[in-house]
């Protein structure tokens, strides 16, 4: 195989909510009611709902931007590129990346859709994640068959409209469902409580995957607040660490044998290490503890469960006879300050040294097609349209230049503190 003949699915991807999202998409009693998107004094863009402003910080948003105007200012869309909120520009990005599928979490309402579930009032909640989730489905994902994975937006507050949620949306074809990493940091009940069953039943029912994106918790890992910001940053794949302990040592698998979590943007360098201390505390320890797996081990579960995924991990691929390879998937991270864009193929291909072509489509692709149950061939005429070869033919002359943005030297005019790591901090918690 040549890297042109790769096909590449990203299964962690972001998307900047786009202005009109809630237009025509609410019940008439709620419109008034709906976030609404302002631009601030410093002409900065934000969200208000409910009397709060959520601002879109660069770090979120840096696809086009040289490095050295990374940062958490504000920003606003003048200063985004376009494939950060429009979705005809996103699917050009994506064709001069190579990249055929994405599935996208969302932004302002953060990752599991805290924003939402905590408004007082819950049929106003409820309208809002309906209406999200029907743009999501049916514009974002919509516009161009075969090159989005619809990933719904959750009703986290109540397991049960969770759960109708998850079947509302499975039915209009989302095989894919955001939720905490850690849902006892947010204040509902953990992974341990028979609280989700709701949930999980309908997951489980529905063939859709439960995507666990690090920070969903809100509660990100950091030894001190004012350590720098490459502390935090280095510790945001830990977050995922702890949540696959919890889902091992979990009631929930063993109740609900097929269903599948993935664990987003926590890499799979870890998991070789993780599986044998999982089996070695089992060992030793599981007569006291109760805990009881049959005749199965710890690692066989999570092998059988949890779908991971990685940026760039050459550690990881080259340990893959440790891992379930059919389980492991690849990202991209568009347009977060960790994507490849738009070199992913390039640097993508540099693991592959070695792997066989079997083992580079599965991980590329063909894991992410059928966890997913995403058919981008059917809708796009066969294979041979979707390498990164035809779509970077088809994106010939598309402009992915590196650009400043007008606000950089002010939002760039000091060394960085460590006080951003208290920023982060608290924006997270909010």
């Amino acid at each position: 195989m040549e890297l042109n003949e790769m096909v590449l699915v990203s299964v962690d991807d972001h998307v900047v909510e786009p202005p009109h999202l809630f237009d025509g998409r609410l019940p008439a009693k709620y419109v008034d009611l709906a976030p609404k998107f302002v631009t601030r004094d410093d002409g900065s863009n934000a969200w208000v709902y409910e009397g709060n402003e959520i601002g879109n910080v660069a770090l979120n948003a840096v696809a086009g931007r040289p490095k050295d105007e990374y940062g958490i200012e504000p920003t606003s869309f003048a200063e985004l590129r376009a494939g950060c909120y429009d979705i005809d520009e996103r699917v050009r990005d994506m064709d001069a990346n190579g990249v055929l599928g994405s599935l996208c979490f969302p932004s302002f309402p953060q990752f599991c859709g805290q924003l939402f579930a905590r408004t007082e009032d819950k049929d106003v909640a409820l309208a809002m994640v309906r209406a999200y989730n029907d743009w999501h489905i049916g514009e974002w994902c919509g516009t161009h068959p075969g090159r989005f994975i619809p990933c719904s937006l959750p009703a986290i507050w109540d397991p049960q409209v969770l759960a109708d949620e998850v079947r509302r949306t499975a039915a209009m074809g989302a095989h894919a469902v955001t939720f905490s990493e850690n849902p006892s940091k947010l204040g509902w009940p953990s992974v341990h409580s028979d609280h989700w069953d709701p949930f999980w039943t309908a997951c489980s029912d529905e063939g859709v995957v439960v995507c666990m994106h690090i920070g969903s918790s809100s509660a990100l890992v950091i030894a001190a607040p004012d350590a720098p910001i490459d502390c935090l940053i280095t510790l945001t794949p830990i977050n995922i660490v702890q949540a696959a302990a919890d889902l091992i040592w979990s009631p929930m698998f063993r109740k609900f044998p097929d269903l599948k979590v993935a664990l987003s943007e926590g890499g799979i360098g870890w998991i070789p290490y993780f599986k044998e201390r999982i089996d070695y505390q089992y060992r030793q320890h599981h007569i006291w503890t109760g805990q009881d797996f049959g005749d199965k081990l710890p690692s066989e579960v999570f092998d059988e469960h949890v779908l991971t995924c990685f940026i760039d991990d050459r550690f990881g691929v080259s340990g893959r006879a440790a891992l379930n390879l059919d389980h492991v998937m690849w990202e991209c991270d568009y347009p977060h300050s960790d994507s490849t864009w738009p070199f992913s193929p390039e640097q993508l291909w540099e693991h592959f040294d070695g792997v066989s072509d079997h083992d580079i489509d599965r991980i590329t692709h063909l894991n992410a097609m059928r966890h997913f149950s995403y058919d981008p061939f059917a809708a796009l005429g066969g294979r041979e349209q979707c390498t990164v070869g035809a779509l970077r033919t088809k994106a010939a002359g598309h402009d992915v230049s590196i650009r400043s943005t007008k606000r950089a030297e002010v939002a760039h005019a000091g060394p960085k503190s460590t006080a951003l790591t208290a920023t982060i901090l608290k924006a997270a918690a909010e």
